[in-house]
């Protein structure tokens, strides 16, 4: 019965008040775009997860959870990108009620594991660059325990519209599926607060704190005089500086606006979002399965010298540039992990 109704909603919408919302160049322009989107995504994260597997070097505790990360995006692809390529060139949402749970649960389960495996990776990339000595060790098990957490907080998240608490509805121009966070139903509302809180606020927080803490203790060896096997601090603290902005841009660019878009919703009942301009932050979102490979994995020395060579058969343009041995930890940015922090008087 639900699923009839549906459909003919769907259907009527389609002869009639969709062509109101877009139109079919609108439609089309949206399905280019995210067809662009999803095929590059998936065609990244693919590449990710096969050099990973074939290079028993990348096999390090950070490559879980970077690899993790390329599934969780590849994910977002498939069951995310590619549905809304094709209700987008149709020009409605033409996979009825259940599809339309099927991806709003898909996109939901793994867009929640990236952002919780971002914050992996940024308390992974704390513990490396601040207790270089050894005193804090990020090892295989804490990768591993960061991965299961991410995907069981995911699922924990994930399912309650599936069993009555919450709602998985058309969104934007009704060419793809989400939490209903537009609702004023008490169930709704309730899911959606908890859900923007331990779903982004919660992991966004942990990357803020990581990166903080990171900057901090950079400065801290820089103050102190201090200089790493290789050079002085200074440079190494720009170079991170640099890259966690790119990341922490990032994640504000593809997510910040949804999530900020249904707060918005939520807390003010009479605010009237046009369901174009609703649709934005949809695609701002989707669009993190190309950032994150590019950001994360593609900037990162070691895993770039494998996957160029492997894409280039062979040839590597990049080749002059010093490689990371295998017992060296791979680093999401320009720079290698210090291995010894020593006074300047020792140098001398």
């Amino acid at each position: 019965m639900e699923s009839a109704a549906f459909h003919r909603n769907s259907s009527s919408s389609n002869s009639s008040a969709n062509t109101e919302l877009l139109s079919r160049t609108g439609y089309t322009i949206l399905a280019v775009i995210m067809g662009v989107f999803s095929a590059a995504g998936i065609i990244l994260n693919v590449v990710v997860i096969v050099v990973t597997v074939k290079h028993r070097q990348l096999r390090q505790p950070l490559s879980y959870a970077l690899v993790n990360l390329a599934v969780c995006d590849l994910g977002c692809a498939v069951f995310g990108g590619l549905p809304t390529t094709v209700t987008s060139a149709m020009g409605y949402f033409n996979l009825g009620r259940v599809g339309c749970v099927l991806e709003a649960f898909a996109v939901s389960f793994f867009g929640i594991a990236s952002l919780c495996t971002v914050a992996v990776i940024s308390v992974e990339r704390y513990v490396v660059v601040c207790y270089p000595m050894g005193a804090v060790l990020f090892q295989t098990r804490h990768a591993v325990a960061g991965v299961v957490l991410s995907w069981v907080w995911s699922f924990v998240w994930s399912t309650p519209p599936l069993f009555g608490w919450g709602t998985f509805e058309l969104e934007g121009v009704k060419t793809s599926c989400a939490p209903k966070w537009h609702s004023r139903d008490v169930g709704d509302m309730s899911y959606m607060i908890i859900f923007f809180f331990l779903c982004f606020a919660l992991p966004f927080s942990v990357v803020m704190v990581s990166y903080s803490r990171l900057l901090w203790t950079l400065r801290q060896v820089s103050n102190k005089g201090c200089v790493s096997e290789t050079g002085s601090t200074s440079h190494v603290e720009v170079q991170v500086a640099r890259m966690i902005v790119v990341m922490v841009l990032a994640f504000l660019v593809t997510w910040l606006p949804y999530a900020a878009l249904a707060l918005a919703v939520m807390i003010d009942s009479s605010l009237y979002v046009d369901p174009v301009i609703a649709t934005i932050p949809v695609y701002f979102a989707k669009s993190s399965t190309v950032y994150n490979p590019i950001i994360y994995i593609f900037m990162n020395r070691q895993f770039r010298g494998y996957t160029v060579a492997a894409v280039l058969c062979g040839w590597d343009p990049w080749s002059s540039e010093p490689q990371t041995s295998e017992n060296e930890t791979t680093v999401p940015f320009f720079i290698k992990t210090p291995k010894k922090i020593v006074p300047k008087k020792s140098l001398e």
